[in-house]
């Protein structure tokens, strides 16, 4: 009888000697269960599917890489979670946007986009949000810049979601009293 390997073991192959044996073994443990996991945050089958295929490349690749803190469930999941994020953004807002830019590419005036980001690199705001703590500025990329909700920055930043609304007061507030 075969002796089962660890996850830990099965990581450290695949990173060290790209174990073709290991990762099969970690993907027959862990693909069904990020699968139906994900299926139950996202109703199309084809891109749940994507996105577990991408979570263990990502794996196999090296570019996501364990540091043997926590579960690797947990570590899947999160990999997983992100890409699926990720895809749905990237089809969702990022399409509707690319429509919205190319009916708008004729005018020649600037854009409130271009006015806001020239404010942000030149003006107060940009002191302002450089006097942010770390923390706060993350929370205020993820939910003001690139539009997550609560739920889906909380996701992406490893914190509950009640410390990103939070955070993202506190963030504004802060804002408001360097601003005025």
């Amino acid at each position: 009888m075969r002796e089962t390997r660890s996850d830990g073991d099965l990581l450290r192959a695949i990173a060290a000697d790209g174990d073709r044996r290991a990762f099969e073994e970690l993907y027959r443990r862990y693909a069904p269960w990020l699968l139906a996991r994900l299926r139950g945050r996202c109703a199309d089958a084809g891109v749940v599917d994507d996105v577990v295929q991408e979570t263990f490349l990502a794996v196999w690749r090296g570019t996501a890489r364990y540091r043997e803190e926590g579960d690797v469930a947990g570590w899947l999941w999160r990999i997983g979670s992100r890409r699926l994020i990720d895809a749905l953004r990237g089809d969702g807002a990022r399409g509707r946007l690319r429509q919205a830019l190319s009916r708008l590419r004729h005018r020649d005036e600037v854009s409130a986009e271009e006015r806001v980001l020239a404010g942000v690199e030149h003006g107060d705001l940009a002191g302002a949000l450089v006097r942010l703590s770390p923390e706060l500025r993350a929370v205020l990329q993820a939910t003001v810049i690139d539009g997550l909700t609560t739920r889906e920055a909380a996701v992406l930043l490893g914190i509950p979601p009640g410390t990103v609304k939070t955070r993202a007061m506190r963030a504004r507030k802060q804002l408001r009293e360097a601003l005025a």
